[in-house]
């Protein structure tokens, strides 16, 4: 029965995923980049989830590894025929180099892994507000790093001519690819150990635990897999910003976790699907939609109800929609 309940904490969010994923095969073309932007997320805030839900530490920076992620996957993605022409500044290894999708994406994830680990040898040693000062301060320094050195990228400027190869089939495989490594550091004896640290960090350090260690480990893969759904974003949108890639994404991507239940993978899931449904109908309601009668929103009211349903949430239920427990197949009475 233990092995039955393991199981379905990956069927659960996995099923859900294949039936997002096929939805948005049968949308519109318009609303098919909803559809697709909910999976992309999922798998920002199932990478968000195996450092924070996990270790219980709250950071501001996994956002930065979604940003070299993506723009690591798209500056080496776009083609030489362009790449000279749009960005000729970059550095030549850079410029004169190009990869495909797939090597883009795992690029994407070796730099955000590589860049999580190196940031994380001093400050995995932090925690509370000193780790949510430090990590918000590591998002800051990749933003303004990304923005203005041009011979990394294109600077304050939009990097275009990205391939839009994110549809539905890699969007659905990507968010699967990121669960199933989530779901497996969580029952392997690395996410025990991280998880047991969560709950009394010195009884696990009188036990043995390194938590530092741990800790780290857990925040490099986060940053792993946040630099590879950060591939799929800028394959998804074919262009992007530093703007995209900063506060704005780490509010949104928190609300989803905190919303769904940050304990939980399956609460990551269904947070991140939720709450991403919900911004794609305020974005819409800011243009005016259509109901019984016309909803036309003031623009920029979509993050003041999100930041509302964020704190309403927290304060009615602290463990979020989920209750911070995974998904578990209903059980027959008496078994």
């Amino acid at each position: 029965m233990r092995r039955l309940d393991t199981l379905s904490a990956l069927v659960g969010p996995a099923v859900v995923i294949v039936a997002v994923g096929v939805a948005s095969t049968f949308a519109s073309r318009s609303n098919e980049l909803y559809f697709l932007n909910a999976l992309v997320s999922v798998a920002i805030v199932v990478s968000i989830y195996v450092f924070v839900g996990n270790s219980g530490v709250l950071s501001f920076g996994q956002i930065s590894f979604v940003a070299v992620g993506a723009f690591a996957a798209g500056v080496m993605s776009i083609p030489l025929v362009s790449k000279s022409a749009v960005l000729p500044e970059l550095f030549p290894l850079l410029r004169d180099h190009t990869v495909g999708n797939v090597a883009s994406l795992l690029l994407g994830a070796a730099v955000g892994g590589v860049f999580a680990f190196v940031v994380g040898l001093p400050l995995m040693r932090l925690s509370g507000l000193a780790a949510g000062i430090a990590t918000f301060a590591v998002l800051e320094i990749t933003h303004n790093v990304l923005r203005e050195w041009t011979r990394i990228g294109p600077g304050a400027t939009t990097l275009s001519l990205v391939p839009e190869t994110t549809g539905a089939m890699q969007a659905t495989l990507g968010a699967l690819v990121v669960v199933i490594v989530a779901w497996a550091y969580g029952i392997a004896r690395a996410g025990r150990l991280l998880r047991a640290s969560r709950e009394d960090g010195a009884a696990a350090a009188g036990v043995g635990v390194n938590v530092h260690r741990q800790r780290l480990w857990a925040f490099t893969l986060s940053g792993a897999l946040a630099g590879f759904a950060g591939g799929l974003l800028v394959h998804l949108l074919g262009s992007i910003t530093t703007e995209q890639v900063y506060l704005e994404l780490t509010f949104l991507t928190l609300a989803m976790l905190v919303v769904g239940g940050v304990a939980s993978l399956w609460g990551a899931v269904v947070g991140a699907l939720v709450v991403s449904g919900l911004d794609s109908f305020l974005t819409e309601a800011e243009r005016g939609v259509d109901l019984l009668v016309t909803l036309e929103l003031p623009q920029g009211s979509r993050l003041v109800f999100l930041g509302a349903i964020m704190a309403l949430v927290l304060i009615m239920r602290p463990s979020g929609i989920t209750g911070g427990r995974e998904f578990s197949l209903p059980r027959r009475r008496g078994s």
